[in-house]
């Protein structure tokens, strides 16, 4: 489903990404875990399209990313990803339920599923009932659970959480990582956590330590 060849990035000169492989099939979860600074962030960031890579090729559903255009990129990442922020990326202006549901809003789904599904999301990240609420009213770990029922509301095929329990405590972290799991297995999806939390890598399938050298299973 998901296939990383030979991916390297530099920034001014110095190397970030090593060359990076990596190939995960439907219903695979797989962490990649490292220091801080190591490129995982970055690693995300190319396997969506959001950055280009110097060297090497992603491959989704058969098709190359690295060849695509801007356009071409946008589709495919609205159609089949879900990507959990480490910085949220909640928009302040638009309530909970707005926020969860807007993948879907640009999709062209109904209100009435929009509704539906959004309000499946944030009960099962443990907000039921704050559809209406602001941004502003929730702490940095309710914010963190929002941005995870947004990036599933669409039930993608691939799932990318880049340290998605970092603002949580130990229940919350331990729900969302269930959470995701169930998500990729139960949808056939692909996914990959990134996280420096050994407890969290735990929960996937297959475990890898990115390096400047690129990625070792564990």
């Amino acid at each position: 489903m998901l296939d990383i060849a030979g991916i390297g990035k530099r920034f001014g000169g110095r190397p970030v990404l090593g060359s990076v492989s990596l190939r995960i099939g439907a219903g695979e979860y797989v962490a990649v875990v490292g220091e801080s600074g190591v490129g995982k962030s970055t690693l995300l960031n190319i396997i969506a399209g959001l950055e280009p890579a110097d060297t090497g090729t992603v491959s989704f559903l058969d098709t190359e990313m690295t060849v695509l255009d801007d356009d071409a990129r946008t589709v495919l990442r609205r159609e089949n990803f879900g990507f959990v922020f480490q910085a949220f990326h909640v928009l302040p202006h638009l309530t909970l339920g707005q926020n969860v549901g807007l993948p879907l809003l640009l999709r062209g789904f109904s209100s009435e599923e929009i509704k539906t599904r959004s309000e499946k999301l944030i009960a099962a990240v443990g907000l039921a009932g704050r559809e209406n609420s602001m941004p502003r009213e929730l702490s940095g770990g309710e914010l963190q659970r929002v941005a995870i029922a947004r990036a599933l509301v669409g039930e993608p095929k691939l799932v990318l959480a880049d340290e998605p329990t970092g603002n949580l405590d130990q229940e919350s972290a331990r729900q969302v990582l269930a959470l995701l799991r169930d998500q990729v297995k139960g949808h056939g999806a692909a996914g990959i956590l990134v996280t420096h939390s050994e407890a969290a890598a735990a929960t996937c399938d297959r475990r890898y330590r990115l390096t400047s050298a690129g990625l070792a299973p564990l």
